[in-house]
Parts: C-alpha cells; sequence; structure tokens
C-alpha cells in the first residue's frame, strides 16, 4: 500500500521548491527591467534576449506549479 502521507509531503517540498525557484526568477527580472528604467524597450540586444529567456523559464515554473497545485488541491 503507498504511503499517501509520504507522496504529499513529497509534492509539498517539490511545490516549495518550485516557488522559492519562480520568486528568484522573478526577483532577477524586475533587477533586469529596473537596471534599464523600468522597460524591457530600452534593453540592448544580450539584455532583452535574458530577459526573454528568464521569462520563459520563470512561465515554465508557474505551469509547473499549477499542475501540483490542482495535484494537491490548493485552492487560491
Amino acid at each position: 500500500m503507498p504511503d499517501e502521507k509520504g507522496d504529499s509531503l513529497a509534492l509539498v517540498h517539490q511545490y516549495q521548491a518550485l516557488v522559492l525557484a519562480y520568486e528568484a526568477l522573478d526577483k532577477e527580472i524586475d533587477a533586469l527591467i529596473m537596471a534599464h528604467g523600468g522597460s524591457s524597450d530600452k534593453m540592448p540586444p544580450e539584455d532583452l534576449e535574458r530577459y526573454r529567456e528568464l521569462a520563459r523559464k520563470r512561465d515554465d515554473l508557474q505551469g509547473e506549479m499549477h499542475e501540483l497545485e490542482m495535484e494537491l488541491n490548493i485552492d487560491e
């Protein structure tokens, strides 16, 4: 018989790690935007590419978080 409590706890830990990673990326994105006057429009091409890469990673993490929220029945 599977240990549902242990499985749920592992999912909660996974969710917490995703949240921390998401928040770190969000903070990095904010810092990059603020370094260019608060707008991605003013970024040089290399910083704009970095911004887009970070945003894609953040979106991916948000999707993973959403999947775990559904699995864990987390309501906002």
